[in-house]
């Protein structure tokens, strides 16, 4: 049997393909990887009918109960916005707690004028390299004025509702969004696996994503190999 916590399962739901697979992330490679085209805007009967077939296959497989899923979803649907702030900084001295304040504000901000929208990624954006490099350093930094500005990549979550509800008839819950298209962009090649960049970035590959995590889950450093928040 293979731990819970030794693999990630995802779904990857587009208007051109369903995907599932299961990700070992002891050894890097796919425990188990199939999908199916479509040629239709997202039909829930048919995408019922593909976790109906897969589920079952990938417990025998994995021998364990798949309790929940990283749902992956590539369609025009998502949004991406934009938030920055600027303030004086009169204690001249950026640190880490204030750098994380600051982000929180950002997000807060966010979830005030966008209340239907579920967080998919948040991206701190570098327009000036030189002012922002502090971003991504574990040090103090003096500077009169802070300057953020974030990325956030989101769905609707009248659209992800009915994803909910039909794997929760799975007994599966979803752990997290994602977006296909922002996973995609770190592709180095056509034939890049979407588990292997996803699971990557949920390991800090893009340096300056935020990465959300629950508030149930062990508090850790901020300013760690990747940014954490409390969602």
């Amino acid at each position: 049997m293979i731990e819970e916590t030794d693999f990630e399962t995802f779904l990857y739901i587009s208007k051109n393909k369903y995907q599932i697979f299961v990700y070992d992330k002891n050894n890097s490679k796919n425990l188990y990887n199939t999908e199916i085209k479509v040629n239709e805007d997202i039909q829930f009967n048919n995408l019922s009918k593909f976790l109906d077939e897969n589920i079952y296959k990938i417990e025998k497989t994995v021998s364990n109960f798949i309790r929940n899923i990283i749902l992956i979803i590539d369609d025009e649907k998502i949004l991406s916005t934009n938030i920055s702030i600027r303030k004086k900084n009169y204690e001249k001295n950026i640190n880490q707690e204030y750098l994380e304040n600051n982000l929180i504000e950002v997000k807060d901000l966010f979830r005030e004028n966008y209340k239907d929208q579920i967080i998919m990624h948040m991206i701190i954006v570098n327009n000036d390299q030189n002012e922002n490099n502090f971003l991504t350093n574990n040090s103090d930094i003096n500077n009169e004025n802070m300057h953020i500005e974030v990325n956030f990549i989101s769905i609707s979550d009248n659209f992800t509702f009915i994803f909910d509800k039909l794997l929760e008839d799975h007994q599966i819950k979803i752990r997290q969004y994602m977006s296909g298209g922002y996973i995609k962009s770190f592709f180095e090649e056509d034939s890049a696996e979407l588990s292997i960049v996803a699971n990557k970035l949920n390991n800090g590959l893009n340096q300056n994503e935020v990465v959300l995590i629950s508030k149930h889950a062990e508090n850790k450093g901020f300013f760690e190999k990747f940014f954490q928040l409390f969602s």
